[in-house]
């Protein structure tokens, strides 16, 4: 065995804190940008390499509009070529909105006597994935705030009341966590209830900001927040993702913290975040914040382009906090997942109603969505703008994440995968749940599809696995 000790350094900055402000801005302040060196930064993107901080750097100092527009066309040209024309879908479900921390920024803060506190039990939790199975969705995410009551057995038990919930043909085959930072036994608990990503967000990267919004709980605490995810792969969990609240701090600031935060679990863990969010504030009850960090449209889109080519083999998670004209540009630029059929109220999935902005009770939601579109209705979107939407889960259930999934996408096999399950997905979805109209374009869209698969046996295999499900079979992957 050959000793490295430069590997066994990197190894000791496990669940280190890793974000020095001073080496961010120094990136930014001092890293010129001219058109020669941000397309060749562009074509090492589109070869499917990592960028570097300074790289990324260049990108966000590229104020040009000719050169913004080089960027854009460039992530949207990368989406395609790592995911294609795919888009995953999933809903969140609030468990529970009790919470000790005053988070500035956030409806369910403690300090907010207004909001309406709630806690699903156990037939509630079950009525509420009812409706969502009978929409037709196959992949949640869970929120919880962070209190006492929400700790990791009761989150571990609500992950498993969530997977026993089959409704007619319905089943949820992937629940992703939103919750608190855990210790590592936590982590594990959680874990072995057969969880999908463990999702946690700094919300910013810069200590200063972080403290002016953060006025009480243990959510004051920075460094255990950001070292909350190499505690998650210590215990064994693989899949992870992060995110920035965008808003709080200069964006371009937050974008290379994502990035930072990148490289540090590709150096200590050998694998990066599975996903990155980016949402911007939203309006919320008893919202109370310097707004003049506030994301312009032009600002979001293009930061979402710059983080699609900074990360090219991350999933980059688009929220309902933008309208759909917003998702709509954005997704060109390399989302690969949005929520569908939101409803944030505690409770609200039963209701089978759809609000509007001015009809949400903003007392019992974390704060204001912007796209109250059905889950039919984006799907609808989705196929008329040549998208295949995808349930698709298989790469969780095979093992395929972590190191593992980087084996298969780093190479670009995943796109090999992944398509052929999104339309798989999308079967099942036209025939057990979409309207007439849905389901003629859905069909018409995946001919086109696989006319386009020119390994003429695995289409005909595929074709084969389609003709299994219009037949009563379920749960089809490769």
């Amino acid at each position: 065995m050959i000793f490295r000790p430069e590997k066994l350094k990197i190894r000791d900055q496990r669940m280190k804190p890793f974000i020095d402000a001073a080496e961010l801005w120094d990136y930014i302040r001092n890293t010129p940008s001219d058109p020669v060196r941000v397309r060749e930064i562009i074509a090492k993107s589109l070869d499917k390499n990592r960028l570097t901080l300074a790289e990324t750097a260049v990108l966000l100092n590229a104020d040009d509009p000719e050169l913004i527009q080089e960027i854009k066309l460039g992530a949207r040209t990368l989406k395609e070529k790592v995911y294609g024309q795919r888009i995953v879908l999933f809903a969140p479900l609030y468990i529970g909105n009790l919470c000790t921390n005053n988070c500035a920024y956030c409806g369910f803060k403690s300090s907010n006597k207004q909001a309406k506190r709630v806690t699903l039990d156990h037939d509630e939790i079950i009525s509420q994935v009812t409706a969502l199975e009978d929409s037709g969705q196959k992949r949640l995410i869970l929120v919880y705030g962070e209190h006492p009551k929400y700790d990791a057995h009761f989150i571990a038990e609500s992950v498993r009341t969530v997977y026993s919930v089959k409704s007619g043909p319905g089943e949820i085959r992937r629940v992703n966590i939103n919750a608190a930072p855990l210790d590592i036994d936590g982590f594990r608990i959680v874990k072995d209830a057969g969880i999908g990503t463990y999702q946690i967000f700094q919300e910013t990267y810069h200590e200063e900001t972080y403290a002016k919004v953060h006025l009480g709980g243990m959510k004051r605490n920075f460094d255990w927040r950001l070292t909350a995810l190499d505690r998650a792969q210590e215990a064994g969990i693989d899949d992870v993702g992060i995110g920035a609240l965008f808003g709080l701090y200069d964006w371009r600031f937050e974008v290379l913290g994502l990035v930072r935060h990148t490289n540090h679990f590709e150096a200590v863990y050998n694998v990066g975040p599975h996903t990155i969010s980016f949402p911007r504030i939203q309006f919320a009850s008893q919202l109370n914040i310097d707004k003049s960090h506030l994301v312009q449209d032009d600002q979001f889109t293009r930061l979402v382009a710059i983080l699609r080519l900074a990360v090219p083999y991350t999933g980059l998670i688009l929220t309902a906090r933008e309208p759909a004209h917003i998702r709509d540009e954005i997704m060109q630029f390399g989302v690969s997942q949005i929520d569908g059929g939101t409803n944030l109220e505690l409770g609200g999935y039963s209701k089978k109603k759809v609000k509007e902005a001015e009809d949400q009770d903003i007392d019992l939601e974390q704060f204001q969505i912007n796209d109250n579109r059905t889950l039919n209705e984006i799907m609808n979107d989705l196929i008329e703008h040549k998208y295949i939407p995808s349930f698709c889960t298989a790469c969780y259930r095979l093992g395929r994440t972590g190191e593992h999934f980087m084996e298969f996408s780093v190479p670009g096999f995943i796109k090999r995968f992944c398509q052929p399950n999104a339309i798989l997905t999308l079967v099942e979805y036209l025939e057990d749940y979409a309207p007439a109209e849905t389901k003629a374009k859905g069909y018409d869209l995946i001919r086109e599809k696989l006319n386009e698969i020119d390994d003429i046996a695995f289409r005909e295999k595929l074709i084969g696995k389609i003709d299994q499900i219009k037949a009563g079979k379920r749960d089809l992957y490769y």
